[in-house]
């Protein structure tokens, strides 16, 4: 999406979130007295403050708020999208000549080629963060944008030698323009209350690579099978990590290796479980394929500090180790927490359905004798039920819980010793505004009760 085209056409903002809010500021800033529709769900009193604040008084934008805000749709010729709002609702509002667009677009249409794209299930955060303080540690000029919480566009018309961009599958999905460099950490089943089916999720990543060219870097986890079809197709340059390979980036003799160099031996590495392993190997791919050198790369990892709400130990109290993993939105995501750790007495899981199939992990519960699982709605009820349908010699106390205030009341009177996990293997929204809401009440209630 090229600005030349915003410029001559009736433009929608839809979502009036933080992407939203900088779509705004963007367009002002692009054209002063354009005018541009703006829409959203909520009411106009609902809407953040510094929305409201920042569109009121602006002569230039005309609103479509509330319930009936898809039907401005026809009105426009371009809308730009906000992540959160799904395509699947859009489409009895739009005709064959709109174009539906979003910030990932306009903001790789100019920067692309600068751009290191990280995608995947689980792990983006980390790697990308990771991927960032190794470039700043070898002194290159670069930001950090994307799903981690900073809009691409306020980046835009800055100089940098590179954007590393969290891409989540709601940004990827629909683009025809793939950054220079592609990272893929692995895709698991998820999002589906937001997708018709695992294939139009796992579709909506692919356009990290799928529209790359020869001379387009695709970094990928060689352990999964999908990922390496995915890599035949494209026609970047292939560079596989992982612990079964023996090219790119690979564990060899208890070093993390990259195309025959040593670069950091796991053992240093601040980051806890094998996923991390992964998000450290695809981090040193990136940054070795840029001529980093290995001292720069291992120095940066071994000062990493783990981000927030990913097996994030928050504190000893009473002889029990409380970590906070709400980050973990997934079965496979809380089977690595588990692993990672190996001494969990108790586990805390449920949250928002999303249709995830919670098999595997309950067989490994059952397999590493988890003694307690306290259980949020709404699939707490769920893993509920299916664990009595499992035939089995022994079963943990299970406890349902309403809140989180419950949830660590429970906690600090059925657990004696050893560890105490927040790793719900389910979204958050519901209870919680998100993940990081989750693991924050999750702190704040045990520190509270705690004192007590």
């Amino acid at each position: 999406m090229k600005l030349n085209l915003l410029k001559e056409k009736k433009i929608l903002i839809l979502g009036l979130g933080r992407e939203g809010e900088s779509s705004f500021k963007f367009l002002r800033k692009q054209f002063p007295k354009k005018t541009i529709g703006v829409a959203d769900q909520l009411n106009f009193n609902r809407l953040p403050d510094n929305i409201k604040k920042l569109i009121k008084k602006d002569k230039n934008t005309r609103f479509h708020l509330g319930k009936n805000y898809l039907k401005a749709l026809k009105d426009y010729e371009i809308i730009i999208k906000t992540p959160g709002v799904p395509l699947k609702i859009l489409a009895p509002y739009l005709s064959k000549n709109q174009i539906i667009t979003t910030q990932t677009d306009i903001f790789l249409e100019q920067y692309a080629k600068q751009t290191i794209g990280i995608t995947g299930t689980k792990g983006k955060s980390t790697t990308s963060s990771l991927i960032y303080q190794i470039l700043k540690k070898a002194k290159k000029s670069v930001e950090l944008i994307g799903n981690i919480g900073r809009p691409p566009l306020n980046f835009f018309g800055k100089k940098r030698d590179f954007f590393v961009f969290e891409m989540s599958c709601h940004q990827l999905q629909g683009l025809k323009i793939s950054p220079k460099i592609a990272v893929f950490l692995n895709i698991y089943r998820d999002h589906l209350d937001y997708y018709r089916n695992f294939q139009e999720y796992f579709s909506a990543r692919k356009n990290i690579t799928y529209w790359q060219k020869e001379g387009d870097v695709f970094v990928f986890n060689y352990e999964m099978k999908k990922l390496r079809n995915l890599a035949k197709k494209t026609k970047a340059l292939k560079i596989p990590f992982g612990v079964k390979n023996k090219k790119g980036c690979y564990l060899k003799n208890n070093w993390i290796y990259y195309e025959g160099k040593k670069i950091i031996p796991p053992e240093v590495i601040p980051l806890k479980g094998r996923h991390n392993l992964f998000n450290v190997m695809a981090s040193v791919a990136v940054a070795s394929l840029l001529g980093i050198k290995p001292k720069i790369i291992e120095k940066a990892i071994k000062e990493f500090k783990p981000l927030e709400h990913r097996l994030e130990f928050v504190g000893e109290f009473g002889g029990v180790k409380y970590y906070n993993d709400s980050i973990a939105t997934i079965p496979e995501a809380t089977i690595e927490a588990i692993k990672a750790l190996s001494d969990v007495e108790t586990l805390i899981l449920g949250g928002f359905e999303r249709k995830q199939n919670f098999k595997n992990l309950l067989h490994f519960i059952l397999k590493k004798k988890i003694k307690n699982l306290i259980l949020l709605p709404e699939t707490g009820k769920r893993i509920y039920k299916e664990l009595q349908n499992i035939k089995k010699k022994w079963e943990p106390n299970c406890f349902l819980a309403n809140n989180m205030k419950e949830v660590i009341e429970i906690a600090k009177k059925v657990t004696k010793k050893g560890i105490c996990l927040l790793s719900p293997a389910s979204a958050s929204f519901g209870l919680f505004k998100d993940y990081r809401d989750r693991g924050e009440q999750f702190k704040k209630y045990l520190y509270e009760i705690s004192k007590k």
